[in-house]
């Protein structure tokens, strides 16, 4: 192994006060040696370690496998729009390519496949049950502790890297996303990739790791779009300017990464958009069937200024998605996911910048806190400041980053405790984490109400001897640097298990205690998540009452449940447990993502925009009768309710309409074509927007269908039979 160290003699990477140097540089295989056995050298690690570092670290990873497995099965299908395309994905290789949401392919989800491949994988081995479709995502959540331990360790030796790797593990948001099937999973995975791939370029200059670091990104933008290049210009400019080779050479080299970025993600653009529209689904999510419209319109740049065309509403200001501003991420609405050691890391993060502020151009160190600290402070600037759809979980994207630059910065700091600054600045970054640990406990005043006091006063104590760490004996520094871990990681720890002991299911979903974050400040009820207190005002035909089925199409505007959305009522007010198809909490959960809070409405027979539809028994036998004969045994408005049934009965349902039901697809010619031609049996009623898009074509459906088909009534949901027309029209 080649590498250029820019630290002075005894600071080698791995060899810092944390764990002693080697006495010699590791020793190269001899030619045809076998080396030890592979069980030796997975237990033993790097030669240069200390012997409990690779236990360590394994331990690490064994007890993220196991918090993050646990009770797993509890959040059902989780967002079962995701889930339906795994199932569409398993039955249907074309499924699979193109991300559809049914077996029929009549249109895809809202985002590219790749995040929904593995999952369909482990369906076509295991069977399509909870397990399967989130366990590879548990699996992504332990590889990223991994990654970003990795990185950290290499440079700043193992207990700074096990550290960020606990931080990473124990942060609410990423344990609630690493056991969900949303795109986030793998797009936090690949970014932390890319991460340390681009530190491992600045180390020796070689083209190859900066090669795979822009194929990572490329693979990135087909688990989420556009989201996977904010990090690309903090990466371009460090290697750029810190990498140890000619001018010349780092622009090629980043040339060669970009050529690789586009292949990586452009291969299946490619055959998407050349592929006849006739032949293949409707991308979800466009209004012209284009993905390029998709990527660069409703996942592009009106996700920034909140015009995203076909979505519910825009942003602004203060719009629909939260109020936006650099508080973003402390607010009500974020502040409990994500943000309990962010004081703390950008503490850190100056400190180690100003540390290494002298060193050469191609200090590894400095790149090592650009890189991180870079897509730490890009990600968190877009996120605070876009007025487009913007839900808390997207904040896992800064979760690597976080625990990534607390764990160098503190390191770092300890290894120069000596020196006052480095002392003072250590100790303030435990009070920042004890003092906004407090505020965010403080939030949810019932929970663990002696918790906050506990981090307070703990994290108070540490900060002050932290302050003597160079003038005490070891055993004192260290003992005060482990009350200041314990109270910075107190909080999250809290939240984080909180976390896992309850299911998470809906379009919406939030981590940590009920009433740890409410979307915009208002509404959502209990656990926040739901979207500013909902829509008042209902939609046209839904009448919902949640958790108990009823969709029967009452008058616009009518709910008296109150469940914020659809309908009437008081927004966001408390929902009641429903049950999905399946049996797992979620059936009749409104927003929030969690059984009985509230938020925006789904549940019932129809379903909602955000969540799916409780299936009854007779539903399921109604539309699982004469099944093999149509190619969509339902259609359905919007992809939560279609996604519902399909799941229940394992057979094709058409979203029409898309997630929101806004989507031009399919055109009122081509439903009246497939009705025609016997491909659809059954039109369900209510679910999604119920109409809207610029051409309206949910709306025309629906009202076709009314006054032509005979309505049937299964359990408390209502259907049209499209093979039994009341008139000829």
């Amino acid at each position: 192994m080649t590498t250029h160290y820019d630290q002075p003699a005894g600071e080698q990477a791995g060899a810092t006060a944390w764990g002693p140097p080697p006495a010699a540089p590791p020793r190269a295989p001899e030619a045809g040696e076998p080396g030890r056995p592979f069980a030796r050298r997975l237990w033993r690690g790097r030669p240069e370690d200390p012997r409990w570092a690779r236990p360590a670290f394994l331990g690490l990873l064994a007890t993220t496998l196991l918090l993050y497995l646990y009770d797993l099965s509890a959040s059902g299908y989780a967002n079962s729009f995701y889930s339906a395309a795994v199932q569409a994905g398993s039955r249907s290789w074309k499924a699979f390519f193109f991300g559809s949401l049914d077996a029929g392919n009549a249109i895809t989800v809202d985002k590219p496949p790749a995040s929904l491949w593995p999952m369909e994988l482990s369906v076509r081995v295991f069977g399509l049950h909870s397990w399967a479709i989130l366990a590879p995502e548990v699996l992504m959540g332990v590889a990223t502790v991994a990654v970003v331990y990795g990185g950290v360790r290499r440079r700043f030796g193992p207990v700074p890297g096990l550290i960020a790797g606990a931080v990473l593990a124990l942060t609410p948001v990423a344990a609630l996303m690493f056991r969900f099937n949303n795109p986030d999973a793998m797009l936090a995975l690949l970014m932390a990739v890319a991460c340390y791939l681009v530190v491992r370029a600045v180390e020796d200059g070689r083209t190859k790791w900066l090669v795979w670091a822009g194929a990572a990104i490329g693979f990135a933008f087909l688990a989420k779009t556009l989201q996977a290049f904010l990090i690309l210009p903090p990466l371009a400019l460090v290697y750029a300017v810190c990498a140890p080779v000619p001018l010349k050479r780092r622009f090629g080299q980043l040339a060669a990464a970009t050529l690789a970025l586009v292949v990586s993600g452009g291969w299946w653009v490619a055959v998407v958009e050349l592929w006849p529209a006739s032949s293949r689904p409707y991308v979800g999510g466009s209004q012209n069937n284009s993905f390029l419209e998709l990527t660069f319109g409703y996942n592009g740049l009106g996700r920034l200024n909140g015009e995203e065309t076909g979505s519910v509403g825009g942003g602004g200001g203060t719009g629909m998605w939260g109020e936006t501003g650099w508080d973003r991420m402390f607010g009500s609405e974020v502040g409990g996911q994500i943000s309990w050691l962010l004081p703390a890391a950008l503490i850190l993060l100056a400190a180690g910048l100003v540390a290494t502020g002298k060193r050469k151009r191609t200090s590894v160190t400095r790149a090592s806190f650009l890189v991180w600290g870079g897509s730490l402070l890009m990600t968190t600037a877009v996120f605070s400041y876009m007025a487009g759809i913007f839900h808390q979980y997207y904040t896992v994207a800064l979760a690597p980053y976080l625990a990534a630059v607390t764990g160098m910065g503190a390191g770092l700091l300890w290894e120069k405790r000596r020196e006052t600054w480095a002392s003072i600045t250590l100790a303030a970054s435990v009070v920042a984490a004890a003092a906004w640990g407090y505020v965010l406990l403080d939030r949810t005043s019932d929970y663990l109400p002696w918790l906050k006091w506990l981090v307070l006063v703990g994290g108070l104590a540490a900060a002050l001897g932290l302050i003597f760490a160079g003038r005490i004996p070891r055993r004192l520094a260290l003992g005060a640097a482990a009350v200041g871990l314990v109270a910075a990681l107190a909080g999250p720890t809290a939240y984080t298990l909180s976390t896992l002991q309850q299911g998470h299911s809906g379009s919406i979903v939030t981590a940590g205690p009920a009433g740890a974050s409410t979307m915009g400040g208002r509404g959502g009820g209990p656990g926040g998540g739901g979207m500013r207190g909902g829509f008042p005002g209902g939609m046209p035909g839904q009448n919902q009452q949640n958790g108990n089925g009823n969709a029967n199409g009452g008058t616009q505007g009518q709910n008296p449940q109150g469940n914020g959305f659809p309908g009437g009522g008081m927004p966001g007010q408390q929902g009641q447990p429903g049950q999905n198809a399946n049996g797992f909490p979620g059936g009749g959960v409104p927003g929030a993502g969690r059984t009985g809070e509230g938020g925006m409405g789904g549940g019932g027979g129809a379903g909602g925009l955000l969540n799916g539809a409780s299936v009854s028994a007779a539903a399921k036998k109604l539309l699982e009768t004469n099944a093999s004969d149509y190619t969509w045994v339902a259609a359905s408005v919007g992809s939560q309710n279609a996604a519902s049934y399909q799941l229940a009965t394992g057979d094709p349902v058409m979203a029409i309409g898309g997630f929101n039901g806004t989507d031009p697809s399919p055109t009122l010619a081509q439903f009246k074509k497939y009705v025609a031609d016997g491909r659809i049996h059954y039109f369900i009623a209510g679910g999604g927007m119920g109409g809207g898009g610029n051409s309206g074509t949910s709306s025309q459906i629906s009202s076709w269908v009314q006054s032509n088909f005979k309505k049937v009534t299964a359990g408390s949901a209502t259907f049209y039979d499209l093979t039994r027309a009341t008139t000829s029209g």
